[in-house]
């Protein structure tokens, strides 16, 4: 089952243009988001399997089944719940059995964990990312031995710089644990490697140091500290980094490359974003997907702000949503007994549709010929809004010329360029 299938068998509830579009942030490399909503066959249904996501290969385009989608409005999921906001402009296809959850209450007081939590998430990952961006780390990875330290004097100095001092190898090296002394070894160094010694690591990815076996009568040459904290630390950041460097998006790093603040300003537009929305549901008790506050949102994308002063203030704004939904006029909990009764009559009245009750709906329209719509609309609306001559009499009356029918033909295409 993909997207084409859903499409060519008419199962779709709702097919909308989401994301940065819906919220009118998008910019010149933004993707478009098509999210919606389907209807399992009544076979499918009543088999062996659920099928309760269909995704296409890019992952922009997401349909949730019915029941799923039903659960996630239940826990006020914020992404859920935007479909049922979506500006009209985005909207794609809606079945006429889609407006019975419109009908039931699902905003509630979960939504101020819901958007609150998700917007403390994004406040985390600017955090991360930021860090990730100021403290770049280099290709070559660390080993053990940049973990190891010797004592020296009346101190200590790293392992290598220790070795390089003695003229040893750390392969000739043979490590012992001391009891009661946590990550701390006595050292021992055989210079003609007959002793079978192990070293302190025997692979440049290992995890910790190696132990050997040490003959009696052996003079132990120093003692060692292994900082294996430090070193697990090293390894994950390491590891999450590069990660990052590979998936991260090339366009959006170089935006942040470009406005020199240190943060990944998408990301804290979105955090932004969340806590208005957040705070909006609380004093209003709806949900606006596109979003009034635009040109806020826009300078905050291009940044024109300083990385901590936006971070205290998310983390301001995000505290006090606690005394804004305890005053809010919401339900505690989505009216789930009516998006039950709504999934029931739902499934019911689409199935008798399947039986021939009622003609099968259009095919879904794609973005592309919302798009033609709109363009068409905006010509005809021009065309009607400009004067109308006055009635010629028959005989002033004749046929356009070619050059007049060429004009007018432009003119439409103006108007649909124009869009």
């Amino acid at each position: 089952m993909d997207t084409a299938y859903l499409k060519e068998n008419h199962l779709l509830l709702l097919d909308s243009i989401s994301g940065s579009k819906a919220y009118g942030l998008d910019g010149t490399h933004s993707d478009t988001d098509i999210r919606g909503v389907f209807i399992l066959p009544k076979k499918t249904l009543y088999g062996m399997e659920y099928t309760p996501q269909v995704n296409n290969e890019s992952n922009d385009i997401t349909y949730y089944e019915l029941k799923r989608f039903i659960e996630l409005l239940a826990k006020n999921n914020p992404n859920i719940l935007e479909l049922l906001y979506i500006p009209t402009d985005c909207l794609i296809y809606e079945h006429p059995l889609f407006a019975k959850i419109k009908q039931v209450q699902v905003l509630s007081k979960l939504c101020r964990n819901t958007y609150g939590n998700y917007a403390m998430s994004q406040i985390k990952k600017a955090r991360g990312l930021n860090k990730k961006i100021v403290n770049p780390m280099s290709p070559d990875r660390k080993t053990i031995l940049d973990f190891c330290y010797i004592v020296y004097e009346q101190g200590s100095i790293p392992l290598r710089k220790w070795l390089k001092l003695r003229g040893f190898a750390q392969e000739q090296c043979g490590l012992v644990n001391i009891p009661h002394m946590r990550n701390m070894y006595a050292v021992y160094y055989d210079p003609s490697s007959q002793m079978g010694y192990r070293g302190v690591m025997q692979k440049e990815n290992a995890n910790d140091v190696i132990l050997s076996s040490i003959p009696k009568g052996e003079k132990v040459v120093s003692y060692m500290s292994f900082n294996n904290d430090g070193y697990s630390s090293y390894c994950k950041d390491y590891k999450e980094y590069w990660q990052w460097v590979e998936e991260r998006n090339d366009a959006r790093y170089q935006g942040t490359l470009d406005h020199g603040k240190n943060y990944d300003a998408k990301n804290l537009m979105h955090t932004f974003r969340l806590l208005t929305m957040a705070e909006e549901i609380a004093k209003e008790g709806r949900l606006i997907v596109r979003r009034p506050d635009r040109e806020f949102l826009l300078k905050i994308k291009k940044g024109e702000f300083e990385y901590d002063d936006l971070v205290k203030q998310a983390e301001e704004r995000a505290n006090n949503l606690d005394d804004l939904y305890a005053k809010a006029d919401l339900p505690d909990t989505p009216d789930v007994v009516g998006l039950e009764k709504a999934l029931v009559e739902i499934r019911e009245e689409f199935y008798v549709i399947g039986k021939g009750g009622k003609p099968p709906v259009s095919p879904t329209k794609t973005a592309q010929d919302l798009v033609r719509e709109k363009a068409n609309t905006k010509s005809k609306e021009a065309a009607s809004a400009q004067p109308q001559p006055k009635a010629k009499t028959k005989v002033e009356a004749k046929e356009p010329t070619t050059m007049d029918s060429t004009k007018e033909a432009s003119k439409g295409d103006e108007g649909t360029t124009d869009k």
